[in-house]
């Protein structure tokens, strides 16, 4: 049987969508292969985990520069890994600096077949990006395959343009199991509902941080009438700007962080899904892909090189406007409140892309599809 080394940042029961995908990718594959994970601890000390029956190797952080986690212990633990395993394939989720020079060291003295997953360019750390450039040029000459989470990320980024004989889309997806709608759900839906007779609601879901425009959102709101009601989700870093912004806009309503039960059912409720990202950070759209499974058409920016213009097609299952033009966003919000119809054609129309392209299902296909390749 071979073996699989699965390195990611964090890793399963810490939240993120890197972290959730490289879980996706390990369960995808169980059964067939020997795995095993090596990642980052949020605490200070290393441990070992047992996670789907899955060992899960977490390497001790002291801290974190721009966004990156540091350890005094990881070289020494891949090493060890690296020889005591020896694995058949890595597979590297990208970004991660720091772990790559260590992971470029340890593949010079193995035949491991290499994947990097590339979840995103650096975008943010405009000075760090170009200190990792020759890192980048150096990891993509050893892959053997490059995963991208979309077409159009692969024309958008200048680093998968160079490799792109290697590259190979694998959609991000949903657990349909995590989306059923239990009694308590639309139990609660329905008292949203009741709570907004009458209200056009919209739904927006996602970390209160720049890339996510929910900026563009409250300016779109205040441009709108009072027959909209607009939840946003979340908290942040930007969350108190974010509120000073709204203030004296009856129509948005900040809920804060809640639980599943409680974001399933506001979703649930909703007649529109608000995804205002504007930049390359957003990548992919997870929230975007689960909204429209719930059959809500999306209100989204162009965003050039991204995949949330993948995920949601154009006047097919919403509607895409001028990156960062609020005007249009209005505009696009109040087309859809005033059209039921254009709402429902678009809400099933978003489901059955989903359905087709964005489950777990045909997630686990194409991972094993690109493993079984090499």
């Amino acid at each position: 049987m071979k073996k699989i080394l699965h390195i990611s940042k964090y890793y399963y029961p810490f939240s993120g969508g890197t972290e959730q995908i490289a879980r996706d990718c390990v369960l995808a594959l169980k059964g067939g292969y020997s795995q095993k994970v090596i990642a980052f601890n949020d605490g200070k000390e290393d441990k070992v985990d047992i996670v789907d029956g899955v060992e899960v190797i977490k390497c001790g952080c002291f801290t974190k520069i721009a966004a990156q986690s540091l350890s005094t212990s990881y070289g020494k633990q891949l090493h060890r890994v690296m020889k005591e395993f020896d694995p058949d394939i890595v597979v590297f989720h990208y970004p991660n600096p720091f772990v790559a020079s260590l992971l470029l060291r340890e593949m010079k003295n193995t035949k491991a077949k290499l994947v990097v997953y590339w979840h995103l360019d650096i975008v943010r750390q405009k000075y760090l990006k170009l200190l990792f450039n020759p890192q980048n040029r150096s990891l993509l000459a050893r892959a053997d395959k490059v995963i991208a989470t979309s077409p159009n990320y692969i024309e958008g980024s200048k680093w998968l343009q160079s490799v792109k004989d290697k590259c190979v889309v694998v959609p991000n997806c949903i657990n349909v199991e995590r989306m059923t709608i239990t009694p308590d759900i639309e139990k609660r839906a329905t008292k949203i509902r009741e709570e907004n007779k009458d209200k056009t609601i919209c739904v927006a879901v996602g970390r209160h941080t720049e890339y996510k425009g929910f900026t563009y959102l409250i300016q779109a709101s205040k441009l709108i009438d009072d027959r909209f009601r607009i939840y946003i989700t979340g908290t942040g870093e930007l969350t108190e700007k974010l509120h000073e912004e709204a203030r004296g806009d009856n129509k948005i309503t900040f809920t804060g962080r809640i639980d599943d039960t409680e974001l399933k059912a506001l979703i649930l409720a909703s007649d529109v899904f608000c995804f205002p990202s504007i930049s390359k950070n957003e990548a992919f759209g997870l929230a975007l892909a689960e909204g429209m499974y719930y059959e809500k058409p999306a209100v989204t920016f162009t965003i050039p090189g991204s995949g949330v213009n993948y995920v949601s097609l154009n006047r097919v299952t919403g509607i895409e406007v001028e990156n960062r033009n609020v005007e249009k966003y209005a505009d696009a919000m109040q087309t859809l409140a005033q059209n039921k119809e254009l709402c429902l054609k678009y809400g099933k129309a978003g489901k059955e892309r989903v359905k087709n392209n964005f489950l777990s299902t045909q997630f686990s296909i194409n991972i094993n599809t690109v493993i079984n390749s090499l």
